[in-house]
Order: C-alpha cells, then structure tokens, then sequence
C-alpha cells in the first residue's frame, strides 16, 4: 500500500485564485505585469520577479491587503476535509508556498502547524515591502526559486518516500520533476501532460482525496 509524503503548493492550489497576482492587480502601479510575465515564462527567476513586484507596495498597505486577501482568496472546496483525511491516514503533508507568511498563515487559519509550512517572510519595516526569502536553492539547485520547492522536498524526503507534489503553476514544475506522482490544475496540467509526467487532474480537494484513495490501493 502506497503512503505519500505530500507536498502541497498554496496560491491558486489550496486558494481558488494566485493571490499575488490578486494583489497586484489591486495595489500595484502599472508595470508589474511584464515582471509576471517573465516569472510565468520563465525569463527571470521567480525570487527577482516577485520581489521586485512587492517593491512597488507601500509597506502601509499591510493592513489592507491582509484584508483584501481574506475577503477574495476563497479556500478550495474540500480542502479542511483533505487535511482531515491526512491526518487520519497518517500521511505527512506540508504546504510549500511562493507566497508571504503575512497572508498564507492567516488564510490556513491553524488547520496546520506553523512547522508544515514553509513559505516567503515579508518585511515592512522599510517604506516599499521587502521580500525575505528563508528557504533559498541549494546546491542542486540554480534557479532563483525564492522558496526552493525541490529543496525543501530533498530535505524532508528521503529516496524511500513516495513524493507527491499538488500544484497549479509552472513555479511547481521543478517540483513535480521530482515527484513520484503529481496531483495537477491549470498550467502545471499542461506541463505535466507535455514532459509525460506521472500525474491526475484535480479540481477541488475532495478530488484530491479520492486520488489519494485509490493510491493507497495500489
């Protein structure tokens, strides 16, 4: 019987919507949108193009886009139930995030220790938000990742464990390259289907929970 260890991408996974972008949209001046293009086409690293994003906040938005952001991410259907069911199952889950400590601990609202997530730290103590990135590329990795997906999975796995990735964006790719299975929506879906990577289609978490299921019968 397959048990996972699991590796959960946050933003446009377990939220409905890419919060970072939501937030741009919503406070940024014009001309973040060719610094997320280059991230999404990966012509420059995610750590420069979204820090380079935020510095074009005021550090006194804090407030307000904490609030934005509870008021329009809206937490993927199933998803207290898929924390529940890894609970009962015994199977190690940890969110990996690119996204901010400032809105992704408060949107998890302690369905899971502080210790499982592992995502960006963001300081305002200047007058543009600095970005802080505590979980930088190792030396097997040279992509400017911000948050190293595949260097916390290195860290946390052994070769023994069966490692599933569930994303949505091309900034879970280099995880899923790691993967045993990968559980994917939208642009990781893609990706996925274009390398031939192991993987299955989700769209919400009770999705995730019957691909689980029928894993743990194999």
């Amino acid at each position: 019987m397959i048990k996972p260890i699991i590796f959960c991408d946050f933003d446009g996974t377990i939220t409905n919507s890419d919060n970072i972008i939501s937030i741009m949209k919503k406070f940024a001046p014009p001309g973040w949108e060719s610094l997320k293009d280059g991230v999404l086409q990966q012509k420059i690293s995610i750590s420069a193009g979204v820090g380079e994003m935020f510095s074009l906040l005021d550090s006194d938005l804090k407030d307000d886009i904490i609030q934005y952001v509870k008021d329009t991410a809206g937490i993927r259907p199933g998803f207290s139930d898929f924390v529940d069911f890894t609970k009962k199952a015994d199977i190690p889950i940890y969110i990996v995030s690119g996204g901010m400590d400032f809105f992704v601990e408060p949107l998890l609202n302690d369905l899971l220790s502080t210790d499982r997530v592992y995502c960006n730290h963001a300081n305002f103590e200047q007058e543009k938000i600095v970005i802080e990135w505590p979980h930088t590329c190792d030396e097997h990795c040279d992509y400017g990742c911000g948050c190293c997906k595949p260097t916390i999975m290195r860290k946390l796995s052994t070769k023994n464990d069966y490692r599933l990735v569930i994303g949505d964006s091309v900034t879970d790719f280099e995880a899923a390259k790691q993967a045993d299975f990968v559980i994917a929506r939208d642009r990781l879906l893609e990706k996925c289907r274009i390398e031939g990577i192991p993987h299955q289609e989700f769209e919400t978490f009770f999705d995730v929970i019957n691909i689980l299921k029928k894993l743990q019968e194999v």
